[in-house]
């Protein structure tokens, strides 16, 4: 009979970690979105009165909650493999609620604005963890078939989070005005209370128990996820190859930062830098330009009214939900480049056909800048949303991957806090001149992503450390040695494994494992 987690094995075990996991990124979603429509409403600016008609200010308040993400980015980077995955994203969870509680309890005369930066950096913090460390949790629990669906599952909910907090917002925007932004801040805790009920019934990634010689906890989270008896080939089989992976990328108790920048045949520094590119991109595309400042956009470069510029921007953020499903049905299909490329084409030209419409300054004119908006938030949620979580999860290899993601995570939050900065000043003094420099944004990453960013759809992750060690060894492009490698069974990969010398060839594998326990070095 095979092992359980809350009474739940196989596919109903798998679905529950994929709905708590998917909860943190609704949440992300939903705190992303919660400020746009409340920044510049009169009830928000009454209590925080430095934030009125002050556009400094209004982004600062934004912004600092990516300052947390960043550090709550750097805290998994330092302790996410001592933590483990589980326990990181659980307290990431009542980090937030803490951080809601002290935001919402901000009242005059009470130094409002100090308190409210304070909880959303203490928000952001715990955002930050778990951005960070839930796409590599649900990659490491995911079977190869569906690993690229549930993530993109996980990135498409941002979306919906983004659409819930805005339509939220909206509403709240006709109630008292203590609610008007109280109340949706406060909302987020229904969220993290979930996230932190469900991780509390829930595994430890089994790779990542594998790889700290917790090889019997590991084996028995593979057969409870897989739905087999801890003693069946097929969990035999999947723990082979996890040791394979572990033995390949030289991944022991301990990871070493300067791990991160090696070379050799698990080319981590480059795998490290690919999957952080993909979130450097995402930010510098402009998403978050829209997703933050949409309402202050419609109504300083369109001269939309406030109720109007709401509604229109919740309009937007349905739109930008349902192409964020897009990807749930073709991730597999189409694959991570073309969706990478797709997606850079289209906000190229949705980006040049809004700052097009708003050279003439002519209200008619420029509601072909409106279109041009939701163009631009339909291909991204399509695309570039959930993209850059998936691609470093499951790029890196098992040794470095909760610090590689780390990392892609704090480049995310580093250029997400630059793009909210400075993007109501560019919009105050260079006004259509912001959305042309989004689009050239857009069309440099054409290039990059048709040279340097490898396929790795319909590939188990111990498929893609092979392409790696098959390009480094044959010296020849990572993205031709992707194409070049056919499609691999689990006994293929491992006769594969021997071949680029990292398979499993003594017959105790835990043994194996263990004599592989030392950092990796350059080569």
């Amino acid at each position: 009979m095979a092992p359980t987690f809350a009474g739940l094995s196989g596919r109903p075990l798998s679905l529950a970690v994929s709905t708590v996991a998917t909860m943190g990124f609704l949440l992300f979603g939903y705190d992303q979105g919660v400020m746009s429509g409340i920044i510049s409403d009169k009830a928000f600016n009454n209590v925080f009165t430095a934030t009125k008609d002050n556009d400094t200010m209004q982004a600062l308040v934004t912004a600092v909650y990516e300052l947390g993400c960043l550090a709550g980015a750097i805290f998994a980077l330092m302790f996410g493999d001592h933590t483990g995955r589980r326990w990181m994203i659980f307290s990431g969870a009542i980090i937030m609620i803490i951080g809601v509680i002290i935001q919402v309890t901000s009242f005059v005369d009470h130094i409002p604005l100090l308190q409210f930066f304070i909880g959303r950096v203490i928000t952001g913090i715990g955002n930050g963890m778990n951005t960070s460390t839930i796409p590599t949790y649900q990659a490491e629990c995911s079977k190869t078939s569906n690993r690229g669906l549930l993530i993109c599952i996980e990135g498409g909910v941002i979306a919906i989070g983004t659409a819930i907090a805005y339509w939220i917002d909206f509403g709240a925007h006709y109630g008292p005005s203590d609610l008007v932004w109280r109340f949706p801040i406060a909302f987020q805790i229904v969220f993290g209370v979930i996230i932190i009920v469900g991780m509390f019934f829930l595994p430890d990634s089994p790779r990542y128990l594998i790889s700290k010689d917790r090889i019997q906890e590991g084996e028995y989270v593979l057969a409870a996820l897989g739905g087999y008896e801890i003693h069946d080939q097929e969990t035999q089989i999947q723990k082979n190859l996890v040791i394979d992976s572990i033995r390949a990328s030289g991944a022991g108790a301990t990871t070493r930062y300067r791990d991160l920048l090696t070379g050799g045949r698990s080319q981590h520094l480059r795998r490290m830098l690919i999957g952080s590119s993909s979130q450097i991109f995402q930010q510098l595309s402009g998403c978050n330009a829209v997703i933050y400042y949409l309402p202050v956009l419609l109504k300083q470069s369109l001269h939309q009214g406030n109720d109007e510029a709401l509604l229109i921007g919740g309009i937007n953020m349905i739109v930008y939900a349902i192409f964020a499903t897009f990807s749930w049905f073709f991730i597999e299909k189409i694959g991570r480049r073309k969706l990478f490329l797709g997606g850079s084409i289209i906000q190229t030209i949705a980006m040049v056909i809004t700052f097009a419409c708003l050279i003439p300054d002519d209200k008619q004119v420029s509601k072909g800048a409106v279109f041009g908006l939701f163009l631009y938030m339909a291909a991204f949620g399509a695309t570039w949303l959930p993209l850059p979580w998936l691609y470093p999860a499951e790029l890196s290899p098992i040794k470095t991957r909760a610090k590689a993601n780390a990392v892609s995570t704090c480049s995310n939050w580093l250029f997400n806090f630059t793009v909210v900065m400075i993007t109501p000043v560019m919009i105050a003094h260079i006004g259509w001149g912001t959305y042309l420099f989004f689009a050239a944004l857009n069309a440099l990453f054409i290039p990059i992503i048709w040279l340097f960013y490898p396929e790795t759809a319909n590939r188990s992750l111990e498929e893609i450390d092979i392409i790696f060690a098959k390009g480094y060894t044959e010296n020849i492009s990572y993205v031709k040695a992707s194409k070049d490698l056919p499609k691999l069974s689990d006994e293929e990969i491992e006769q594969k494994a021997n071949e680029y010398g990292f398979g499993t060839s003594v017959e105790d594998p835990e043994k194996a494992a263990a004599a592989e326990y030392s950092p990796s070095t350059s080569e």
